[in-house]
């Protein structure tokens, strides 16, 4: 029988996967590591790579890069020593590079992290083990963003039940109130109330869809589906979508809408985009007021902006408007619920367009106007 052996590199990739490594994102902790790094040795540049059969440098200081044979090199050393240190002179490597390991909680080799420079540096036991000390950080940041994100997923699982049991009834009541409002011989006022019933329900199922395409956004499992439409035909419907809800508040929606509005797009997904943005500026305006819908066509873009005469947003609320369940110091005027999402879901959407959205505010009770652009093609 044939045994077949993980190499080195196999064991470090799979170490390394534990800590979901080819995701990580740029991350000033691990920027302000190597600053420290670079600071302790007195040189220029420093630099955190994790190293399996290919390097994946997350973080680096400085011009000077490392090559990654160079790395794999530093990392074949470590697999048996605690420190590895290369004074040379070929123009390819570095005249000084000091390299300790980083390693997972269980004390397996994934990487490391690198101070080098042109010019020797001078090397003390205190400097070495300062640079352990940050190899050990890092491992901790690794395992905490890693905690956040099993405890998250877990979070995502119970929701996902707790959705698929809450849509089963409410679409039921959907197409109940459907059938109700065309019987025939129903009284008028009957059948104007199953109409409305069934829109709230259907807007209370689109709702529970948008959590659910949230969660899969954040774990990348979509891609816009696009195609010819006609943005003005998509703010209309989300403007009858929300009629309802304006009405009781006496608001006043304006559009010019004589002109049609082509992109490609995912109709869908741009569909709850504006939906959210309106509802949104329903929520946080007063009763009696007016939400104003224009667009600006540019060469590739166009820009469509809403604005409403609400309660507008402080400078803190406009830098986390479009983080999930972020608190706002803005409330709704009728105390109307919210999910924290709905605005996060819409920068997803318009981001996966390759879009820009944003808002601009004078403050308190000053109103509040979003700004949706979207490429052309």
């Amino acid at each position: 029988m044939t045994h077949i052996h993980p190499t080195s590199a196999e064991t470090r990739l799979r170490n390394g996967n534990a800590y979901e490594i080819l995701s990580l994102n740029p991350d000033l902790a691990f920027d302000n590591i190597c600053k420290l790094a670079a600071g302790i040795f007195e040189v220029d540049n420093a630099c955190i790579s994790f190293v399996g059969d290919e390097v994946f440098t997350i973080s680096r200081l400085g011009d000077r890069i490392l090559a990654d044979e160079f790395l794999k090199g530093a990392v074949e050393v470590l697999e048996t020593e605690e420190v590895f240190l290369a004074n040379n002179n070929e123009v390819s490597a570095p005249t000084f590079c000091l390299s300790v390991p980083i390693k997972t909680l269980d004390d397996k080799l994934i990487g490391v992290i690198s101070v080098y420079s042109d010019t020797e540096a001078l090397v003390t036991d205190k400097k070495v083990n300062m640079l352990k000390s940050l190899s050990v950080i890092i491992t901790d940041k690794l395992a905490t963003r890693t905690a956040i994100r099993n405890t998250m997923r877990a979070q995502d699982d119970r929701l996902h039940v707790l959705i698929h049991d809450l849509k089963n009834p409410m679409t039921t009541i959907s197409l109940q109130a459907e059938l109700m409002s065309r019987m025939q011989n129903i009284d008028e006022k009957a059948a104007t109330i199953a109409k409305k019933i069934n829109v709230q329900s259907k807007t209370i199922v689109d709702q529970l869809n948008n959590i659910l395409s949230s969660a899969r956004r954040e774990n990348g499992s979509f891609k816009p589906q696009k195609e010819k439409i006609d943005l003005s035909s998509i703010l209309r419907s989300a403007m009858q979508s929300i009629e309802f809800d304006s009405v009781k508040k006496n608001k006043a929606l304006q559009f010019d809408d004589n002109e049609e509005l082509i992109i490609y797009g995912d109709k869908e997904k741009l569909s709850t985009v504006f939906y959210q943005l309106l509802q949104n500026a329903n929520k946080f305006s007063q009763p009696n007021g007016v939400i104003e819908i224009s667009h600006q066509k540019a060469e590739n873009t166009i820009t469509i902006a809403i604005k409403d005469s609400g309660v507008g947003l402080s400078a803190e609320d406009l830098d986390r408007l479009f983080v999930k369940f972020a608190p706002l110091s803005s409330k709704s005027t009728a105390k109307e619920l919210s999910n924290g999402l709905g605005l996060t879901l819409a920068k997803m959407y318009v981001d996966v367009h390759k879009g820009k959205i944003w808002a601009e505010s004078a403050g308190q009770n000053e109103g509040t106007t979003f700004f949706v652009e979207l490429p052309i093609k």
